[in-house]
């Protein structure tokens, strides 16, 4: 595949894709979490053009002013795996899928779901959703998630997120920085994306077995001792849950290593593309 990708289509929605780096290299097509969008990927993105690579982002479903649709279902894992898939098929071939937070949730989800579009897996923060849910009970990873249970509410995550106070404090807890707290109220908040974005953690109830199966692609996981959101247990259990080639990377930092590490991020995803 040799055109650039400026858009793609996909259930009736229009997603608009930052296509940079040499038209000739390997594809990696990087997913953002909650409460970003694909710009938390520029720095890792940057490093991986200069060593050769074509990276592909994209502000996902509910994210994307012209992808906004009514609804939580519309929200479900595999419609939001069915938006990855249609770019992947875009460029003519598997990709290389990268994701982090909600991102990586979907990139274990594509994986497993969707094996024929993922030639390789580097998941960041977020573990494969079976080892997720394995940890709740044997672990403190279920207070740890108190907030899914709150994003799942008619209109009290919206309420939060216009509180700045609350908002800024809470986000601050988990290692932002002012600066991408500020980001968060912009791109999120102010653009109208809140309610769609939040509407993820509404559809969860939605989910399909298919798409926690085990994954067959070798695959790079990269979870960080400061993270608040994800617990060790539910790290150390994801292994099982890949068949094939597996590296389990542990890093100092908080959730939000797209924007805090990009240099080691860079250098594991070359590393798992590479091999």
């Amino acid at each position: 595949m040799t055109d650039r990708i400026h858009e793609f289509a996909n259930d009736g929605l229009t997603f608009t894709v930052t296509d940079e780096g040499p038209v000739g290299g390997d594809v990696v097509v990087l997913l953002h979490g909650f409460p970003q969008t694909s710009r938390s990927w520029d720095e890792v993105c940057k490093r991986l053009q200069a060593s050769g690579y074509r990276t592909l982002t994209f502000d996902q479903r509910g994210y994307a002013p012209t992808a906004r649709p009514r609804g939580r279902r519309a929200y479900r894992m595999s419609r939001l795996v069915s938006d990855v898939a249609a770019l992947a098929e875009a460029t003519g071939g598997p990709v290389h899928l990268v994701g982090h937070d909600w991102g990586a949730a979907v990139a274990w989800s594509t994986a497993a779901g969707r094996p024929d579009v993922v030639r390789t897996l580097t998941a960041v923060s977020v573990p494969h959703p079976k080892a997720f849910l394995g940890s709740m009970p044997i672990s403190s990873q279920i207070l740890r998630s108190y907030y899914i249970g709150l994003f799942q509410l008619p209109w009290l995550p919206e309420w939060m997120f216009r509180q700045p106070r609350l908002i800024d404090r809470m986000l601050g807890k988990t290692g932002m920085t002012p600066e991408q707290i500020a980001t968060v109220h912009t791109e999120i908040v102010a653009s109208g994306s809140l309610s769609s974005a939040v509407n993820w953690y509404r559809a969860m109830p939605f989910a399909s077995p298919r798409y926690i199966r085990k994954v067959a692609a070798p695959t790079t996981y990269v979870w960080s001792t400061g993270d608040t959101a994800l617990g060790r247990r539910g790290a150390t259990m994801c292994a099982r849950n890949v068949s094939g080639p597996y590296r389990f990377e542990i890093t100092d930092g908080s959730h939000w290593l797209p924007e805090e590490q990009p240099d080691l991020l860079h250098d594991l995803i070359v590393d798992r593309v590479a091999g």
